[in-house]
Parts: structure tokens; sequence; C-alpha cells
């Protein structure tokens, strides 16, 4: 086994090796010491619990880093003296006089540092993916103690360098823009929007969100959807969006969100006037004056296709969206050849271009259709097409019961919007509904008229009769749903999965390693988010050392839209214009994503995450941003310094050896004998295979914090203007903690450097102090999740 680092040689401990009566007789005053230290243990009271002082008081009076013999106590220079390099003051002052030279010359040096850390690598590849060697074998009482012995702050080596130094040396370009701009072409149109009038097909089920609409008695949506994984390997982090939503607990870890499911009709775009948007007020005056009878709804097909394709799968298995197509029926009155549908629509843009409606709105009305799920990847293309025929299946039973179509409704009471106390109302059948977001309608409109008898009846069939025939008697499907993603065969090989792809794009579906069934979102991570006035959720204030606020584009100088329905993740606006759903603060670093908390899937249960998590004897976490940059899916992300010596990295390389996969001959250890095989890091990776120039850019640790997914800019022009202002303040962060920061409150972590367990990027449930300093469970249950939005 390798020496621990900072342990003496042989040589300087006994000098020449030892005869055979040397060893003898050192032999016995081994045995006369064993037994002296037996007669002392025996005679003690009380227990000795040795361990190092906690020398977090050092960051607090940095103004020196050496101790009264002139040695430093922490740093490169530290770690030199531990080695043996450097061993007496005078050539430790001359190691930091040397590294205190102006920032050209400190370049300089560094930057050949990358050549001979990447010329390293090629050894670190062959022992992540061979046999390892026996030095690679570390005791873990060892490694633990060594652990929570690390030192205080991180990051040394770049302390000169600015944020756009950084990013030339991650690889990442923070200085051209050149990301998609989206710009749709409408000059008077300055913000896309998310906002829009249609029909709701929420469902209230026992697997699902407590707090979800019973909005659709007809469609029993959560017949469509694959909750088990018989067929789905992985989606995106917000997965089904019908059939219930999520409960906070759900074992993949999605977004704890309700029932989502809708159809557009009329797509509102921005509600911000000053930007070519139209208000609330305007949409809710021009519906207001607009009647319209009950539209019935008939289910068309179910298909697959679109899809992320993020890369981070290998391009082995596609990824793709599951949509269900509907149609308005065409009922016509009193012998007209105009349908009903089309006389709305047309009453519909008349009344909202009467009250000013902004250039944003779409000019036509929207084909409908249900998105079901995004960044959907199958098991196989066997597992996809019996997905989409028993799917089919079932669409082919509703369309035996509803021939010509259905209302949709529910004889129950709901609040508009969700959580408004004392405001619940009959839902009824035939309702529009305004949704400012996907997840949050605003207000309810009801048709004009109530239903004929014939609409009745359909539209009560499932709940007031015994739809058992329609199912028995159905027993093919008579209508082409051909193109759902059938591109030739394929099948997920689970050994394709490789170290890097825990940098996952959250937009689209995980690859699963060997023996997983289930995805799963959990993860370690460092939390970050704070309170904000600007956010409609009370988010919780994990720390106060970095305000992001500061890099985000809140009145979107630079923004246009962006590609999916969250804005900025961290904390949106009630009101935002782009009609972002409106959530928390969820800012924070993933470390190691755990995968699902379902053993029987092939995960490690939430309990048993808990008791590993509390016996980790880690040091103060210390982090320090790099740079802002857009990655090559359009998030964009802050980059945190990835130091391979910091507690963090430390940290890291414990939890993979304690509950990453066994793969390539490395297998996991952990004292409560508890592991999973689907964490998404391998127990052989170590933070030294992570990203930067430090790393060898093999394995899965890459501090970083996504600020948004899928930004869609002006232009690229105005996306470099943006990156130059973020990372105009990343430098200022840099000058105030170059040492880095452990992150914390006086009421949460006050000491700094806490590590949390996230059920989901939703919600922290419990958080673990440095060096075994006790944990608790910071988990906010109860509160709605999206909640009452005062529109």
């Amino acid at each position: 086994m390798a020496p621990r680092r900072g342990a003496p040689s042989a040589s300087s401990i006994g000098g020449n090796t030892p005869t055979k009566s040397s060893r003898n007789s050192g032999a016995h005053r081994l045995l006369a010491a064993a037994l002296i230290a037996t007669t002392v243990l025996s005679t003690t009271t009380a227990p000795v619990n040795a361990r190092l002082a906690d020398r977090s008081r050092v960051v607090k009076a940095r103004g020196s880093r050496r101790d009264n013999n002139n040695l430093a106590i922490e740093g490169a220079a530290y770690r030199g003296r531990q080695s043996g390099v450097l061993d007496d003051a005078d050539a430790t002052s001359a190691s930091i006089e040397s590294s205190t030279t102006t920032t050209p010359q400190l370049k300089a040096v560094d930057a050949a540092a990358p050549t001979n850390v990447f010329n390293e690598a090629t050894t670190d590849r062959q022992l992540l993916r061979g046999t390892p060697t026996d030095n690679d074998y570390e005791d873990p009482t060892l490694f633990s103690r060594r652990l929570s012995s690390q030192l205080t702050g991180c990051c040394y080596t770049y302390q000169s360098y600015s944020a756009a130094d950084m990013c030339s040396l991650y690889g990442e370009d923070c200085e051209s823009g050149e990301t998609p701009s989206h710009d749709s072409g409408d000059e008077s149109c300055e913000q896309d929007g998310l906002s829009f009038i249609g029909i709701s097909f929420s469902v209230n089920t026992a697997s699902g969100n407590p707090y979800s609409y019973q909005l659709c008695d007809q469609f029993p949506m959560e017949n469509i959807i694959d909750r088990n994984y018989d067929y789905v390997m992985s989606m995106d982090e917000d997965g089904w969006l019908v059939g219930g939503g999520y409960k906070s607990f759900d074992y993949s870890g999605k977004m704890p969100y309700i029932d989502s499911s809708h159809t557009e009709l009329l797509r509102i775009g921005s509600l911000d006037a000053s930007k070519g948007g139209t208000t609330i007020s305007q949409v809710y005056a021009a519906m207001s004056s607009v009647a319209f009878a009950p539209f019935s709804v008939y289910p068309e097909y179910l298909k697959g296709g679109g899809g992320h394709h993020s890369g981070d799968g290998g391009g082995e298995v596609p990824s793709s969206d599951v949509t269900l197509i509907v149609s308005i029926v065409d009922t016509y009155d009193d012998d007209n050849s105009y349908s009903t549908y089309d006389t709305f629509l047309d009453n519909l843009f008349s009344a909202m271009y009467s009250v000013s409606s902004g250039a944003c709105m779409d000019d036509h009305d929207t084909d409908p259709h249900v998105s079901m799920a995004r960044g959907v990847k199958f098991k196989s293309s066997y597992h996809q097409q019996q997905y989409m025929y028993n799917a089919n299946l079932e669409v082919a039973v509703w369309q035996a019961m509803y021939p010509k179509g259905t209302p949709i409704g529910s004889n129950g009471y709901a609040s508009f919007p969700a959580g408004s106390r004392g405001n619940k109302q009959y839902v009824g059948y035939g309702n529009l509904y305004f949704f400012f977001d996907r997840a949050n309608i605003t207000k309810a409109f009801s048709p004009y008229r109530d239903l004929t008898d014939d609409e009745s009846y359909y539209a009560t069939l499932y709940t007031s009769s015994d739809v058992s025939s329609y199912y028995s008697s159905t027993t093919n499907i008579g209508f082409d749903y051909s193109g759902s993603g059938d591109g030739g065969d394929w099948e997920h090989n689970p050994y394709s999965w490789k170290a890097t792809m825990a940098m996952h794009d959250m937009t689209d579906g995980w690859t699963l390693p060997p023996n997983c069934e289930q995805e799963g979102e959990t993860f370690f991570g460092i939390p970050l988010s704070r309170k904000s006035d600007s956010n409609l959720q009370a988010s919780s204030t994990f720390q106060t050392q970095f305000n992001f606020e500061n890099i985000v584009d809140r009145n979107n100088t630079y923004i246009k839209s962006f590609g999916t329905n969250h804005g900025w993740l961290v904390g949106e606006q009630i009101g935002n214009g782009a009609g972002s759903i409106v959530d928390k603060d969820t800012a924070h670093i993933p470390i190691f994503y755990t995968g699902t908390t379902n053993p029987n899937m092939g995960g490690i249960s939430l309990s048993n995450l808990i008791k590993v998590g509390k016996k980790i004897d880690f040091g103060t976490l210390y982090v320090k941003p790099a740079f802002v940059f857009i990655d090559d899916n359009g998030h964009i992300k802050l980059q945190f310094e990835m130091d391979p010596n910091s507690a963090l990295a430390y940290l890291y390389d414990n939890l993979c050896k304690m509950l990453g996969i066994a793969w390539n001959y490395d297998t996991p250890y952990n004292k409560e004998g508890v592991y999973t095989n689907c964490a998404m890091h391998a127990s052989g990776d170590r933070s030294k295979y992570g990203c930067g120039p430090e790393g060898s850019g093999v394995g899965g640790f890459c501090p970083q914090m996504t600020i948004a997914y899928s930004a869609r800019f002006q232009s690229e022009e105005h996306a470099a203007a943006y990156l130059y202002k973020c990372n105009n303040y990343v430098d200022y962060w840099r000058s105030i903690y170059p040492s880095g920061v452990a992150v914390g409150t006086n009421s949460f972590c006050p000491s700094g450097g806490c590590l949390g367990l996230f059920l989901n990027r939703y919600d922290l449930f419990n958080v673990f102090k440095p060096g075994l300093g006790g944990s608790w469970v910071e988990y906010n249950g109860g509160a709605i999740q999206p909640t009452f939005l005062p529109a």
C-alpha cells in the first residue's frame, strides 16, 4: 500500500535495514510495550477519544498562512512540506515567493502544468478501466481518518486567474456566445412565453401527487403511462406529466409536481406587455367576452418521436417524447357550415385583438395534443413497441367508449389557482382554463350552456357505469400509430455505461448501469438556495455567501426564452413574463447521484443512505466559483473549481468507495454493508479523474451549478454580453474568496461546509455536518408544489 501523505519513510524512522537479531530484540520490545499498554488501558476509567483539532478557526483569521515556526499551515506549500519536499522554513518561503509573481508569469508556469497532468492521465485512465494495482488499495479506516483531517480552504493553484482564464483552462467557451438564439424573427416580440388557454386532463390518483386536480373523469390517463418502469428506462427530471403527478418521496426522485396534463388551444405567450406580451387582465377580459359551447375531445393515437438527444447516452439509446394526439370534434349549430370550434377561435382572436393583445401571441390555433413525457429512453426497441402497443390499445378502448368524443370535466370541486382557500368552485364539464404556466391554472371559464343528454351520457360514462365490457371487447387497434420512434432494432447495453455520464443533462433520460431497473434523481450535494422576495415559494436560506441574483437576467435584456417549462433555477418571479414554472430557489451543487431509492429495482433505500451519510467523517467543504458558461446542451452553468486535494474531492472519493457501483474490478465497501446498482458513479472513480486542468476528464467529479436549462438568447452578441457580465461578477467572488468559502448561515450550518442529501432538485431532506458533527432532517414537507399563485 502506498504510504499515507505525510508519513515518514522507512529510512527516516530507523536508519539502516535491521538485522535478524535486531528484529528479534525489537519484537521483545514491542511485546513489552503491548503489555504495558494493556495494563494502562485496563486501569483507565474514562474513555479517551483523540482526533485532529478543527482548523476552521484558521479561516477566520487568515492574516498569515504560517505557524510560529514560520511553516506553512495550508496550501501548496503545506502539501509540499507534508510530502517531505520542503522541510525547512527557508525552502517554504522560497516556494511562496515564487508563487506570488506577477499574473502573466503565473499563467506561464501553470499553463504547462495541465500538460503534465494529462500525460499522467493515461495511467489514470488505465487504472479506471483496467485491473487495479496494489497501490490503489487503501484501508477504509485510514482513508476516513485522512478524509476528516483535510485542510481548510481549497483551490490555491489558480488564485490569480480570472474567470475568463479559468474558462479557457477547463476547455469551455465563455466569450463567443456561439449558441442557438432561437430568434422568432418577430421584432415586435422581445420575449417568448409559455402561457396559454387550453383544456386540462389532470387526474388525482393514489400513486400521484395528493394535490393534483381531478378535472378529467373521462380518460384514465394513468393507464397510458409506465410508472412501474416495465418498458421505460428513464426520462427527464419531470417524469410523466400526466397520470397524477409525483409524490415527494417517489422512488424515482422526479420533481414533485401536480399533474399538469393539458392541450393548448391558443398560445398567449409572454405576459410582459413591455416586451410585446399580453397581460393577464387582458386575457381575462377577452375570454369573459367570448361565449362557447362545451367542446368534445376525441382521442386519436399515442406516438413517440422528437426528443432531446443530449449525447450523454453514448448514442446507443435514442431519447424521444411521448405525446397523445387528440382532436376537437366539429359540431354544427342550426345547419351552420362553420363549426362551433372554428367560430369560437374567430371570436377569441377578435376579442384578444380588441384588448390590444401583444405581438407574442400566436396568430393561429395550436394542433391539439397532450405532452406526456420528454427525454424518454426505452430499454430496447422491443420495449418501446410493446409500450406503444399497450398504450394505443387503451386509446382504442377510449375510442370505443366515446365514438363521437366527449366533453372533458369532473363532478367535483377545485380552487383556482391551486392552494387558494375559500375559493372552491364546482368544476363541471366543458371548461376552458388559463394556464399561467404548465403547472398553474389561474382561472376557469365555463361554457354558456349545460350538456345535452348525449354529452352528459358520455361525460359521465366512465365514472357512473361498468366499462369492463369495452376493455374485454377491444382486442385490436384500428388506427395507424406508426412513426412512433420505430427506427430499427436496438437495445440498451448497460455495459456501455461510462463514469462521465454522472455529468448528466437533466432534460434527458439517464443511461443506466448494469442491474439497475429504475432511474433516480436522489443525490448528495451542497445546498446553495436562499430566500428571495422575487420568488413565489418560501425558499429556505442555506447560504449567504453568494447572491445569484447578480448572474440572472430577470428583465430579459439578453435572454428571449427558455427551451423548457423551467426558467431560472435559482428561483422564479411571480408573474414572470415567460410563463416559466414559478419554482422556489433550488440552487445546489450535485456531488454524487445515488439513483433510485427502491431496493427492489437495484437501488438503495433512503434510510440506508442516511445511515451511510452519518458515518462519513469529512472535512469542512469549501467551494470556489470559477466561471459561468453555456454547455453543449445550451444550459447555463456556474463551474466551481475542481481541486483534487480539497475536502470536497476527498469526500467524492469516499462516496465512490462506499456507494459507487461495482465496475472494472473495483467494488464498494461501507460498514453498513448496504450498496446500490443504480449510482451514477463507479466505485473506482476518483476526483483526480474529474474535469479541469487537474483532472484527466474520464471521471464523474465536476462541481457545477445549473442556473437555467436551454436558454435562448436574443442573438450570439447578447449571449456573449451575458457571459461577460456574469464572469465579471465571478471575478468579484474569486477576489473575496481566494481560498474558497464554506457556505452556510447563522441558523443553517453556522460553521459552514455541510453536505446535503436531496430527494430531487426540489427537496433537500437530510443535512450532515463536517467532522461527524451531527445530522438533521431539513425537509419542508406539507408545501404544495407549485403553491398558491396570486395571478
